[in-house]
């Protein structure tokens, strides 16, 4: 049974950080991508950040390229998302996701969700 935990959210202020963990039992780390996704009040699921077992490659949603950092600690089991220079914009529930197929951008993609974790930032 795989199962992913995230935890880290709260309420910032704009230029503020956080770092999100995801904790992974299971073998969700055997997955080739392991992925951030963030869900707005009303707004679709979207691409965050991914990372590739292999070789740490990682890639960004345009939008966080330059302030999101993901990054995996395997020893751990665990999967982290450094926020720097935060946005009201970035406010929503975070999402880690075990990637079971096909482009990594799309939430299909995925078979393994956790719960999510709220991030507010205040302006």
């Amino acid at each position: 049974q795989v199962q992913l935990v995230e935890s880290g959210g709260g309420l910032v202020q704009t230029g503020d950080s956080l770092r999100l963990s995801c904790e992974a039992s299971g073998r969700a780390f055997s997955r080739p991508f392991m992925t951030w996704f963030r869900q707005a009040p009303g707004k679709d699921r979207e691409f965050v950040a991914a990372i590739f077992w292999r070789g740490n490659k990682t890639y960004y949603a345009d939008s966080v390229k330059g302030r999101f950092t993901v990054s995996r600690a395997d020893a751990e089991n665990t999967l982290y998302l450094q926020m720097n220079m935060l946005k009201p914009e970035d406010t929503a529930v975070y999402y880690c996701a075990a990637h079971s197929g096909g482009s990594i951008a799309f939430t299909q993609s995925y078979d393994v969700w956790g719960q999510g974790t709220q991030v507010t930032v205040s302006s």
